[in-house]
């Protein structure tokens, strides 16, 4: 009994310890990679538990192996935007100037019914209130509303809002973001003279929002927003 009581007072610190290294988030949260690696540790976790005369070093070695291999991930995906992509996936413009894609929509193999379902959780149930809304690559639903939907603001008082347009990152630590510029209906050309006209250069950015009416945010790369 104590031998056992040990074993899992050892394993489950060593599980705990692993997912801090980790730094994970809350499991609706984690994207797919991060869920598999979870996974793995807990049952991995539960083999020294369940056999006995297997040793708890086997587990913890394993487990051990499993965050380093996700640190690595991490990196990768933090370096190349197409690792990223194929390791997590990439968020999808559902609706996008107040029309539904439904393109997007088969593409994700969702449903109206699921829309439906996931504006409702953002306390949205007027679909025609909508400007853009994408879905995440956890599954969550963003959402922004048209500008007529909006709360009024002292900032907005006797100024001319424009339509509601969606800002999306354009370019990424140093990288150009092909799929959200061709989402904006714009090109590199379009990104460059943005680029000239903040007087950067595109290895200086840490990340650039664009939307379509070429709105631009600039964050260069170490300071602050």
């Amino acid at each position: 009994m104590n031998v056992t009581i040990a074993r899992t007072v050892i394993l489950y610190l060593f599980v705990i310890l692993g997912i801090r290294l980790m730094g994970k988030r809350q499991i609706g949260d984690m994207q797919p990679n991060e869920l598999v690696i979870t996974l793995l540790i807990s049952e991995i976790a539960a083999i020294p538990l369940q056999d006995p005369a297997r040793p708890v070093l086997d587990g913890v070695i394993a487990i051990f192996v499993l965050v380093i291999l996700e640190i690595l991930m991490s990196v990768l995906t933090m370096k190349s935007l197409w690792f990223k992509k194929l390791m997590n996936g990439k968020s999808a413009v559902i609706i996008q100037n107040g029309v539904i894609d439904q393109k997007a929509m088969r593409d994700v193999r969702m449903t109206v019914l699921d829309l439906m379902e996931l504006l409702r959780g953002q306390n949205v149930f007027d679909l025609s209130t909508v400007a853009f809304a994408v879905l995440e690559v956890n599954g969550d639903l963003s959402v922004l509303l048209k500008s007529s939907e909006k709360a009024l603001t002292a900032g907005d008082v006797n100024a001319q809002k424009d339509p509601a347009e969606l800002p999306l990152p354009v370019v990424s630590d140093g990288r150009i973001v092909k799929e959200n510029l061709s989402a904006l209906k714009l090109n590199e050309e379009d990104l460059r003279d943005a680029l000239k006209n903040e007087d950067v250069s595109l290895d200086e950015v840490f990340i650039m929002t664009m939307d379509q009416n070429r709105h631009t945010k600039t964050i260069r790369k170490g300071t602050n927003p």
